[in-house]
């Protein structure tokens, strides 16, 4: 007999940017990626189970290698789309590939924010791992030996 349980699965807790210890806290302030001013600003922890979000000075540097490669998914997913369903042509005169390649600026730019969330929350993700005993267990200390007070917010 399979053990129920009632936790979001991995997938859903990223994509909704929520604590990977306890799958509950929403990591942001703002559960909306388009709220200018805090588009990027997080709560220092998890309002559910206290995992601190920022584990070291600069911790967010490797997200911009993880914001490329979604990055560029998005936009290899798009030309095959726009492939399958609009077509190219090596014809003169087509230009069609010019019209996804705007189509798909535009979408970059206007889908940044959530990307770069995304990033966050998956870079986040691979460093904290789900804890089901979140509530009887204490945070990993040895992550917040790297944590300088003095230093946050320097970068």
């Amino acid at each position: 007999m399979a053990k129920e349980s009632n936790h979001p699965g991995y997938l859903s807790t990223v994509l909704s940017n929520r604590c990977p210890r306890c799958r509950e806290g929403k990591i942001f302030e703002s559960s909306n990626p388009y709220a200018f001013g805090k588009i990027l600003k997080m709560n220092d922890k998890c309002p559910v189970c206290q995992q601190p979000t920022e584990i070291e000075v600069g911790f967010y540097y490797g997200t911009a290698y993880v914001s490329y490669a979604l990055t560029v998914a998005f936009s290899v997913a798009t030309f095959i789309a726009w492939w399958v369903l609009i077509g190219f042509s090596l014809e003169d005169g087509d230009y069609r590939v010019l019209y996804w390649g705007i189509t798909n600026a535009v979408l970059l730019i206007a889908l940044q924010p959530v990307f770069m969330r995304l990033s966050r929350s998956l870079w986040l993700s691979w460093f904290v791992k789900y804890d089901p005993n979140w509530k009887e267990k204490e945070i990993d200390k040895t992550t917040l030996e790297r944590i300088i007070p003095e230093h946050m917010g320097d970068w």
